[in-house]
């Protein structure tokens, strides 16, 4: 069995920073937000697809909902599984291959176009959506375009565009977001002409039904070997490869996820996707525009929550009149409509700067993936609430009773993981952090290296005084302070010359932190936190205003409407950036670190008394299950997808 790699603190940080793209050739809009500046000219006017992209993308998207139409979404709810047929014809729509080039046989689409897609199809259900983008947001396709040789996109390309389904694999049971410990192994074999391949995968979605593995593992540094963490494609049924099981969660009951195991794998040494060492810096280029997915099918859930919620709340009376005009609903109703339209203007302004590539969207698309993971799951949540009891009950049981199926709580079962999903919040929040004071960090040189002597601390500190001197003055006064600022918005200019007021504020409070704690500043966790969310929300706000600028120049009625909503959520919105701002030095920070070592230290454990603990139990409900000895059977397909008794 594959041994984990013991590593230090030290040593997993360091791989993290060696596999981070460091240098900026391009603008980034987010980046300079978080200096204290507001480049709108990058994003204003809202950037939108050509006239005959759309006009594809209408043709194709009309085309699917055709086919959604016979989807049943019952039958994958029920069944824990997405039937063969509609994967099929979802296949033959092309939409295994929407964002693979047409000369591989895919439909070579915009990111904008897939975003479209995803959001449709997991309205129906979110399983599709999970089938689809982990296929191709992070399966073969994507890695393959990044840093695939030609040969490998001519061998596995049109396979993916026909319908081969294919699977991200890098979790393994005791390493999540430290893939230093990385247990896995590729042992170069037959004098380096291919690698032999052992270890564990978990939570393997796609991994069940795969055809094709994109896997994460380290090669050992020998002779000839540069060794590292490297990525390779592995054909699902070679020999020694066993999925030992099928994973159930508490929602997307139709994703295939499992655990697999592989023991003694031969991988052909043309299968390296870039050169050995290369595996974490290819996955998260990968991600930078594979996170996208998840605003997308956000967005979507976001949608469908609002014609819920706007029908539901028109129908039920209550005390003389609609739910809807009572205060207390009319502001959750609010709040999702406003921000349904953030949501949907975050997706396409990220979407089209992917398609452009005029900028480096890094920190643009992990800030949409992190602000629409969580805002997604408050909107189902208060839609349960608008709904009532009929919110808590399944829509198997609403149907049984003769009410319409609304399946509201699964909406907040499904949605709860993509604040897990590729990157937690937790991760997401300490990765757009490090991006976020990465000017800091270089100016401040060895002041943020814990280990340097006080002589470099010293000259460290004559240099960043430098830098800051310079850039420390800008801070002071900017756009956001003139009246007259952005008078092209209308009633939005407020916002906007709050944003940018904001923007100044955020990077003073980071200067002030990197001040304060130097190189401790990394393990205020806390702060760095609150300093991305105050981020998200002023990118979302942009994003509103610069959209809803566009529909006003478009189309004088819709636009209308949309400064509405683009107000009502920066109204919103700025409430929490202003409670955020006072978090960041009024909060109980050093006191819940300093609770929670007395927790784990056993100190309170009186407090657990009085309860029965199941998963502790020996009653037939418990499902032990153990990594059995490694096989060369390979299960059948279709028997691991198989509902269960």
């Amino acid at each position: 069995m594959a041994q984990q790699a013991q590593v230090t603190e030290e040593q997993a940080r360091a791989l993290a920073e060696e596999s981070r793209e460091t240098g900026w050739e391009k603008p980034s809009f987010a980046k300079e937000l978080f200096l204290g500046r507001f480049p709108l000219e990058l994003i204003h006017p809202f950037p939108r697809p050509a006239g005959h992209e759309t006009a594809r993308t209408e043709a194709f998207l009309a085309k699917l909902r055709e086919f959604l139409d016979t989807v049943d979404c019952a039958v994958i709810e029920r069944e824990a599984r997405i039937p063969d047929e509609y994967v099929k014809g979802l296949a033959e729509l092309g939409c295994f291959g929407l964002k693979i080039p047409s000369q591989y046989g895919g439909l070579d689409m915009s990111q904008i176009a897939y975003n479209r897609v995803l959001m449709l199809v997991s309205t129906v259900h979110p399983s599709l959506g999970a089938l689809l983008s982990a296929h191709q947001s992070i399966g073969v396709p994507e890695p393959l375009k990044l840093a695939g040789s030609e040969e490998q996109k001519q061998k596995f390309l049109p396979r993916c565009a026909a319908g081969a389904i294919s699977a991200f694999l890098l979790t393994e049971p005791d390493v999540g977001s430290d893939p230093a410990r990385l247990a896995s192994t590729a042992t170069p074999v037959e004098g380096g002409q291919a690698y032999e391949l052992d270890g564990v995968k978990l939570w393997t979605t796609n991994g069940t039904v795969a055809d094709l593995l994109v896997v994460m593992a380290r090669v050992p540094k020998s002779e000839g070997h540069r060794g590292g963490i490297s990525v390779f494609v592995v054909e699902a049924d070679s020999p020694g490869i066993t999925v030992e099981r099928r994973n159930k969660f508490m929602g997307l009951r139709g994703i295939e996820n499992g655990v697999t195991r592989f023991h003694r794998v031969r991988v052909p040494r043309e299968n390296l996707i870039g050169r050995e060492g290369d595996g974490l810096k290819i996955a998260l280029t990968t991600l930078n525009a594979g996170r996208l997915s998840i605003p997308a099918m956000a967005s979507g859930s976001a949608k469908w929550a609002l014609k819920i919620a706007r029908q539901w709340a028109c129908e039920r009376v209550q005390w003389g009149k609609p739910i809807g005009e009572h205060a207390a609903i009319a502001s959750k109703i609010a709040f999702i409509a406003a921000t349904c339209y953030a949501l949907e203007a975050v997706l396409e302004l990220s979407g089209q700067m992917a398609d452009e590539g005029r900028n480096d969207i890094r920190i643009e698309a992990a800030l949409a993936k992190l602000w629409s993971s969580e805002i997604a799951c408050v909107i189902a949540d208060e839609l349960v609430q608008i709904r009532g009891g009929r919110g808590y009950e399944t829509a198997e049981s609403l149907a049984a009773r003769g009410e319409r199926a609304v399946p509201a709580e699964q909406a907040v079962r499904d949605l709860r993981i993509n604040r897990i999903f590729e990157g937690s919040s937790e991760i997401m929040r300490l990765l757009i952090a490090r991006e976020a004071v990465d000017a800091h960090l270089t100016a401040a040189g060895e002041l943020a290296n814990p280990k340097a002597d006080l002589r470099h601390k010293a000259k460290a500190a004559v240099s960043a005084s430098g830098f800051y001197a310079k850039w420390l003055p800008q801070l002071v006064f900017g756009e956001g302070q003139r009246p007259t600022s952005y008078r092209e918005f209308g009633r939005l200019a407020t916002h906007l010359r709050f944003i940018e007021r904001s923007s100044r504020k955020l990077a003073r409070n980071t200067f002030y932190g990197m001040a304060r704690w130097q190189a401790k500043l990394e393990q205020k966790q806390g702060f760095l936190g609150r300093i991305v969310d105050i981020g998200a929300e002023l990118f979302a706000m942009s994003a509103a205003c610069v959209r809803a600028e566009f529909q006003r120049v478009a189309d004088p009625v819709e636009g209308q409407q949309a400064y509405e909503l683009a107000d009502a959520f920066c109204r919103q919105a700025t409430l929490r950036v202003e409670t955020l701002f006072h978090a960041l030095w009024t909060n109980t920070d050093s006191t819940d670190v300093g609770l929670a070592r007395h927790v784990l230290d056993g100190r309170y454990t009186w407090l657990e008394e009085g309860i029965i603990d199941p998963s502790e139990g020996t009653g037939p409900w418990i499902a032990h299950w153990e990594p059995g000895p490694s096989t060369e059977t390979n299960v059948a397909r279709r028997f691991l997808t198989a509902p269960r008794s």
